[in-house]
C-alpha cells in the first residue's frame, strides 16, 4: 500500500489568488422567486456583491486603472482622482491599496454616510460637495473633480461618465459572463443607468451575439435620460432632485450609447425603496436601492413578457451601503416612504 503526503497533497493542490483585484468578476446569476411572481418569465439577478467592492463598479474602476497605466497616464507614486457616488470609488480605492496609490475623491451630499465612512476607511481623502447645484457650477462633484486634477501633480482623473474603458470593462467582462450564464437563452437584459458604463457594454456584447435581445434601462424620476433617448433633446422640465442614488443623471455622460437601449422606464424613488427592502425580506439578497429600481421598472413592464422570456437583472451593490437610509424606518418614514404595514419587520 503506497501512502501520499499529506504535506506535498495539500501544496500541489493550493489554489489561491494574488491579490484581491483577481477576485473581481464571476459573480453568480439567481433566479427571483417571490418578487417577481406576478412577472410570466424566468427573471435571474445577476448579483454583483459578491466582487470585493460589493458592486459592479469593482469592474470598471480597474479597468480604469490598467488602461491609464498602459497609456503613461497613471504612474507610481500617483493620485487617482474620481466624482463618485462611492461605489466606482470603493473600486478604485480597492485598487490604489493594492497598486500603491493615493486617491482623493469628490462626492454629493446626499450620499449615504456608509460609503463615504468606508471610502474614508480604505484611506481616500472625501470631498462633500451640493448635491443641489448643475453639473457646470464650480463646487458641483465634476467641476471639483477636475479642478483637483489640474493642481494635483502626477494625478490622473477617471472620469467615469466620459472614460471609454468603462463600456469596455462591461463588454469584456459582464457581457460575456451573462451570455454563458444563461447559454444564450437571455431575451432581456434590465439594469439601472447611471454612466451608461454597464448598459451599453453589456447591450453591446449581447446584441452582437443576438441582436433580438431587449435592453431596457432604468432611471428615477428627475432624471433626464429617457427624454434624450425618445426625443434627441435634455428636457429641463423633468431634471429635479430624486432620493436614489447611483443611478439617474442630470446630464448626458458620452458612455451612455443610446442606439443600444431599447426604452428606458421611469419609477419613483419610493417603489425603489420599498422594492430593495422586498428584495432583502423575500429573496434574501442584500442588495442596494438601484437593484430595488430595476426589479420595480421591470415590474412596471412585466405586460411585455411571456413565459419563454429570460430576464437578466443586474443588482448593482450592497445593502451595507444604505443601513442608514433604505434600511433605516426613521429615513424612510422622513421620506413618506413608510406606513403601518410596510415597516420593518420587529422594528
Amino acid at each position: 500500500m503506497q501512502f501520499v503526503s499529506l504535506k506535498n497533497f495539500y501544496f500541489y493542490s493550493m489554489h489561491y489568488y494574488k491579490n484581491v483585484l483577481e477576485t473581481i468578476g464571476n459573480t453568480p446569476l439567481i433566479k427571483l422567486n417571490q418578487v417577481v411572481e406576478d412577472i410570466d418569465a424566468t427573471v435571474l439577478a445577476k448579483v454583483e456583491t459578491t466582487n470585493p467592492g460589493n458592486s459592479v463598479k469593482d469592474r470598471m474602476a480597474l479597468k480604469m486603472v490598467e488602461d491609464a497605466e498602459a497609456r503613461g497616464e497613471l504612474k507610481p507614486g500617483g493620485v487617482i482622482i474620481e466624482c463618485t457616488s462611492g461605489n466606482t470609488g470603493m473600486g478604485l480605492a480597492i485598487a490604489a491599496v493594492v497598486k500603491g496609490y493615493r486617491c482623493i475623491f469628490t462626492a454629493t451630499s446626499k450620499q449615504s454616510k456608509e460609503k463615504i465612512d468606508l471610502l474614508r476607511a480604505l484611506g481616500a481623502t472625501v470631498i462633500i460637495c451640493p448635491s443641489e447645484v448643475h453639473p457646470d457650477h464650480p463646487e458641483s462633484y465634476y467641476s471639483v473633480a477636475q479642478q483637483l486634477y489640474h493642481k494635483t501633480p502626477n494625478s490622473f482623473w477617471c472620469n467615469q461618465y466620459d472614460n471609454p474603458s468603462n463600456v469596455l470593462a462591461h463588454y469584456q467582462s459582464t457581457g460575456p459572463e451573462i451570455w454563458q450564464q444563461t447559454q444564450g437563452q437571455i431575451t432581456h437584459f434590465i439594469v439601472g443607468i447611471g454612466t451608461g458604463g454597464t448598459i451599453s457594454g453589456v447591450g453591446r456584447y449581447l446584441k452582437e451575439q443576438n441582436p433580438q435581445v431587449k435592453i431596457w434601462g432604468v432611471e428615477p424620476h428627475g432624471s433626464v435620460l429617457k427624454s434624450v433617448h425618445e426625443t434627441g433633446k435634455v428636457d429641463i422640465s423633468q431634471s429635479h432632485k430624486y432620493a436614489t442614488e447611483g443611478i439617474g443623471q442630470d446630464m448626458v455622460p458620452v458612455n451612455v450609447d443610446f442606439e443600444i437601449i431599447d426604452h428606458i422606464e421611469k419609477v419613483s424613488c419610493k417603489d425603489a425603496a420599498l422594492m430593495t427592502r422586498a428584495i432583502l425580506q423575500k429573496e434574501a439578497i442584500l442588495v442596494g436601492n438601484s437593484a430595488g429600481a430595476a426589479v420595480a421598472g421591470l415590474l412596471q413592464l412585466k405586460k411585455q413578457l411571456k413565459s419563454s422570456d429570460v430576464v437578466v437583472v443586474l443588482f448593482h451593490d450592497h445593502a451595507s451601503r444604505y443601513i442608514g437610509k433604505i434600511l433605516n424606518d426613521e429615513w424612510m418614514e422622513a421620506q413618506g416612504y413608510l406606513n403601518d404595514t410596510n415597516r420593518l419587520v420587529n422594528s
